[in-house]
């Protein structure tokens, strides 16, 4: 089994969608070869008042794709080296995405955008494979039992209540 997922699986619960993220597969398609990786590792950052969330301060033109519709990529370059990748939860005008952190050959959410050339160009794009970006789910189940939950990491910017919440999904 291979289906894509539907903005409706996004449209939902940031923290749900997170959980259930872990063992679907990222695929990256390039014109010559496609990578497929298990999705192993998120973070949840979800609304306005989240301080670790780059809505937290409001739209701006870097954090706009969190604000719009589900299931599109959220992209954008941090400490001046390194791409991150975020897919877009909830309804749209709420923001909302999960950091995709690790996958099974690349743990760390900068590995995983230098092994799988994610850059820029991905920015505010459906998750689709015409994008060339897309999430699969084939058909892999993760018992609750498997699923670890943490507090995000590198965020004690946001304050002692939004760094210590268990807001970070791993297998």
């Amino acid at each position: 089994m291979r289906k894509v997922l539907p903005r409706t699986f996004f449209e939902r619960d940031s923290v749900i969608v997170a959980r259930e993220l872990l063992g679907k597969f990222l695929v990256r398609r390039f014109p010559d070869r496609e990578i497929v990786s298990m999705i192993t590792e998120v973070e949840v950052y979800d609304g306005l008042r989240d301080k670790a969330s780059h809505a937290s301060r409001g739209k701006t033109l870097r954090n706009t794709p969190m604000f719009g519709p589900a299931g599109r990529w959220y992209v954008y370059f941090t400490y001046g080296m390194h791409w991150m990748l975020n897919i877009v939860t909830r309804e749209e005008g709420y923001p909302a995405a999960i950091l995709i952190r690790g996958i099974e050959d690349a743990k760390g959410p900068a590995r995983l955008t230098k092994k799988l050339i994610i850059d820029r160009q991905f920015n505010a794009l459906p998750a689709v494979k015409k994008t060339n970006l897309w999430i699969e789910d084939r058909g892999v189940k993760i018992l609750p039992a498997k699923i670890k939950k943490s507090a995000r990491i590198g965020v004690s910017y946001a304050g002692p209540y939004w760094a210590r919440r268990a807001l970070r999904f791993f297998i």
